[in-house]
């Protein structure tokens, strides 16, 4: 409480100081002063805006570090280009925000990645990246085609929360079968003859988490029992709350209908979110991480039909 109320207090200090700067100038009618107060406001209204977004996060695991998975889906090597280009997308987000990212586990294909897992850490990463969750569509020129043809392809994102021993997950060991196989990608002799790579079935939900990020099998195995709890305590909380079917975004087909996003590259250019009409023609700049307008956005669309 003292983190999301001291900040508001620094606000109204530093807005007064501004004021005060401002009345001076007029004052003494001293126009040099103009850029350093515009420069204030503008860094005010930066503070107020991401302040304004923090107050929309309330939920348990709002505060909580993400674990974030993109999987591959219709369109073969093009949709393996997209879930790179995703993967791009998110990790040029973590830059802006000066979060950490980890890499936990990557299945490359031909043409980029069938799927990838990372973990974000940083301020209220999981309440931020929750809205990312789902289908995300791309329709565009392939590169990949000689008649160039406009091709779409899908991508899932899956989004959940790092949880902490507080929260507590009760995984039974007959309820999950562990299966171990060699890291794949770059890694040296020891990747390559050792099983140190663990993939955990959950067999009750189905869900499936693997981790290949760390030389030994053991620190693979913590990591991802680690996101299993994770993605465990999202699937009960959906399941409880009846939505599932609906919020559950992994568990979709990745293909037409069920998008909630979708970006055009041809024949022109825009970035549309299907749930709250947010859309912008600058489509590079999403593709660098500018995605903050589409999380806001979200974030003010879900507060309002809880209320």
């Amino acid at each position: 409480m003292k983190g999301r109320y001291e900040p508001w207090e620094e606000l109204l200090t530093d807005l007064s100081d501004c004021q005060e700067l401002l009345a001076l100038a007029q004052e003494e009618k001293d126009e040099s002063l103009e850029g350093e107060i515009s420069d204030a406001m503008d860094s005010l209204q930066t503070t107020f805006d991401r302040l304004n977004t923090l107050e929309l996060l309330s939920d348990e695991t709002d505060s909580m570090n993400a674990f974030v998975t993109i999987h591959s889906g219709a369109g073969g090597t093009e949709a393996c280009d997209w879930a790179s280009m995703l993967y791009r997308m998110y990790s040029r987000w973590v830059e802006r925000k000066s979060f950490k990212m980890t890499l936990l586990d990557m299945q490359e294909a031909e043409g980029g990645i069938k799927s990838v897992s990372i973990q974000i850490n940083g301020e209220y990463a999981h309440g931020l990246l929750k809205g990312e969750g789902g289908i995300h569509r791309l329709v565009r020129i392939s590169p990949f085609d000689s008649n160039a043809r406009r091709h779409t392809s899908f991508a899932s994102v899956y989004v959940s929360p790092v949880i902490d021993d507080s929260i507590e997950v009760d995984i039974k060991p007959d309820d999950v079968r562990i299966d171990t196989y060699r890291a794949s990608g770059a890694g040296g002799q020891h990747v390559n003859k050792t099983d140190s790579a663990v993939r955990l079935t959950h067999i009750e939900s189905g869900l499936v988490v693997q981790c290949q990020n760390e030389r030994s099998q053991t620190k693979n195995k913590d990591t991802a029992f680690k996101i299993l709890r994770s993605r465990l305590f999202e699937y009960y909380r959906q399941k409880q709350e009846e939505e599932q079917a609906k919020n559950a975004a992994e568990k979709k087909d990745i293909g037409w209908g069920s998008q909630i996003r979708s970006y055009v590259f041809h024949p022109y250019t825009m970035v549309k979110d299907l749930r709250t009409r947010e859309e912008t023609g600058n489509i590079q700049a999403v593709m660098d991480g500018d995605i903050d307008q589409f999380i806001e956005e979200y974030l003010r669309y879900s507060s309002q039909n809880r209320e």
